[in-house]
């Protein structure tokens, strides 16, 4: 086994700490502002399925299916994830950088999930106001209180399936394997979670094995809060516990299965 010579023992007078998250941050904002179709590329699929979603289900699940809209962006970026991870790797060697700086393996997961966020914001905040538009029309209108439960969820997604998109990434070994691989896994997490019709409407044994996914009770805790189904005070702190729950085990398996530096 070699050693590795750090970033910090060859330069110990030049400041390594707080640089590589901005740094990360002005890559998703320098892919969007040279190719403004990033911003774009988010905002269809979701739409896609609102759009066939209003012409032949009730007005009055507009808002559920714009808070399912918003919880699948936030879970597609796993795939942003994965891509970016995957080809950053095998492509340019980034990784392998990476790990020869003190930057460590959770501050890079952090750094990239940061970057392809910023990629996702326009969606998100498109879908905001399009949920707060269909919330006061039909009587669910977007509080404080929802308002929490909602980039709450989002957030635990976020740094979910970010982890779970880089953990995935370090098993891919061609690019040929990355768009596949990252379409394949993500779709079918989005299929199985009631995220654009009610829990209620699953057949039995789909509910059963939604009952596994964390991006269901993020979908029950928000349509809770929201109003848009009911759900008691004891209820939402089942699926909080749930959701955070779910999301922990999810991350421990992610990590574990990672492989960061192999000398």
């Amino acid at each position: 086994m070699r050693e590795v010579t750090t970033a910090s023992a060859e330069f110990p007078n030049v400041p390594t700490n707080g640089r590589a998250l901005p740094a990360f941050l002005i890559v998703g904002w320098r892919w969007i502002s040279r190719n403004p179709a990033v911003a774009i590329t988010p905002i269809l699929l979701p739409f896609i399925f609102l759009y066939f979603l209003s012409l032949i289900s009730p007005p009055s699940l507009l808002p559920l299916e714009v808070v399912g809209a918003m919880l699948f962006t936030m879970q597609n970026i796993g795939s942003w994830v994965l891509g970016d991870s995957a080809y950053w790797r095998i492509e340019h060697s980034l990784q392998d950088m990476f790990v020869a700086s003190p930057l460590g393996r959770i501050r890079y997961l952090f750094g990239i999930a940061f970057s392809n966020l910023i990629a996702m914001v326009p969606a998100l905040a498109i879908l905001v106001v399009l949920l707060g538009w269909a919330g006061a029309r039909e009587g669910t209108p977007l509080t404080p209180y929802a308002a929490l439960v909602l980039f709450g969820s989002l957030g635990i997604l976020w740094v979910l399936f970010s982890s779970i998109g880089i953990g995935i990434s370090s098993r891919i070994r061609t690019q040929r394997e990355i768009w596949p691989v990252g379409n394949l896994t993500f779709t079918i997490l989005g299929m199985l979670t009631p995220l654009y019709y009610p829990l209620s409407a699953l057949p039995p044994l789909w509910q059963d094995a939604a009952h596994f996914l964390p991006t269901t009770y993020a979908a029950l805790l928000v349509q809770g809060a929201l109003g848009i189904t009911p759900a008691t005070p004891m209820q939402m702190v089942f699926y909080a516990v749930l959701l955070v729950a779910c999301a922990g085990a999810g991350l421990v398996i992610m990590l574990r299965l990672y492989r960061w530096g192999e000398l």
